[in-house]
């Protein structure tokens, strides 16, 4: 086993938890249908967590060819994986009561912890993308200082949700573009 390998067991852990959270809340969600109030922005927000979780699995495999690994960069990979299922975990509303599943309400009060998660993993990236990647500097903290942007207003400035939603979607499609 290599030492990619033996990091990425724990990563690919807390990553598959965090796909199994979101796929089983959804399926929780279609199991009371009657009782939910949809809204596409906190769908389209549950689309874009999943892509995150399967974009840093994705990503993870390019570091297979870091030879040398520290007790660090194993610590902040896990913190990353760790917030992303964070983001997941709170992404989606779940019935708990007998009360109706409003998914833009959930969005715009105890999904913004969602959004939170997601800012502390944006602020994972730079790096992973310059000390792990060797990527250039400026374009690795301008792309996730963006992200966290976006983040920050979903958290502050929730009756915005819906906009902010469509813009985070097309800031994903174009993470996810650069980084496959």
């Amino acid at each position: 086993m290599t030492q990619h390998e033996y990091v990425f067991v724990a990563i690919s852990i807390i990553l598959g938890l965090a796909i199994t959270r979101l796929l089983h809340n959804v399926a929780m969600l279609i199991r009371a249908h009657r009782e939910v109030s949809f809204h596409w922005s906190t769908a389209l927000w549950g689309v874009c967590v999943m892509s995150y979780s399967l974009q840093l699995w994705w990503v993870g495999w390019g570091l297979n060819e870091l030879t040398l690994w520290s007790f660090g960069d194993y610590v902040v990979l896990t913190a990353g994986s760790i917030f992303v299922y964070g983001a997941a975990e709170m992404a989606l509303p779940v019935p708990e009561s007998d009360r109706t599943l409003d998914f833009l309400r959930h969005s715009r009060g105890l999904g913004r912890l969602s959004a939170l998660s997601m800012t502390l993993y944006f602020a994972v990236g730079p790096y992973v993308n310059i000390a792990l990647f060797g990527n250039e500097f400026l374009p690795s903290l301008l792309l996730p200082a963006f992200g966290m942007v976006l983040t920050g207003l979903i958290i502050g400035i929730p009756r915005l949700f819906p906009l902010l939603s469509v813009l985070f979607a097309v800031y994903t499609l174009a993470i996810v573009a650069i980084t496959t």
